[in-house]
């Protein structure tokens, strides 16, 4: 089942601040939701440990993140697959746009998600609300860690 996310930010700081932080290993642990680890495996590669709780089932999703389309500092696409064990796997990816807006930034992202196994059984609108609200956590998180 595949889905799409759109959404903006503006975080009270510079491009190049934001930028950085986008590919700093810790703050991007801290921003996502029931991310347990996050480790560089090379300058575009992570390996992550995230337990999610959707519905009635938590899962720990272990999986590879990757940093593709590298445009600094404007933009990137980001992309991920975790397999959750019997509660499935999720895959996904989110297009990342940075622009100056005054004195901050505007962060706007498109992100695809695509679940499946049991995860996939909860229905669509279970996941669709879950997965905005993790994305929207994420960046608003990051724009406070960021901006703050």
């Amino acid at each position: 089942m595949a889905l799409v996310i759109e959404g903006e930010e503006r975080i009270v700081a510079p491009v190049e601040k934001v930028w950085a932080a986008l590919n700093d290993p810790d703050v991007l642990k801290d921003c996502i939701p029931g991310c347990q680890s996050l480790e560089m495996k090379s300058p575009t590669e992570m390996a992550a440990t995230v337990v999610l709780k959707i519905g009635p089932i938590k899962a720990t999703f272990n999986g590879e993140v990757t940093l593709k389309n590298l445009k600094p500092p404007h933009s990137y696409t980001i992309q991920g697959e975790g397999k959750g064990g019997i509660a499935g796997f999720a895959k996904g990816g989110a297009d990342v746009t940075l622009t100056p807006d005054g004195d901050g930034t505007m962060l706007k992202y498109a992100a695809k998600a695509d679940v499946g196994g049991k995860i996939a059984q909860l229905g669509s609108r279970l996941i669709t609300s879950t997965s905005k609200k993790l994305a929207g956590q994420f960046f608003s998180t990051f724009g406070e860690k960021v901006g703050g």
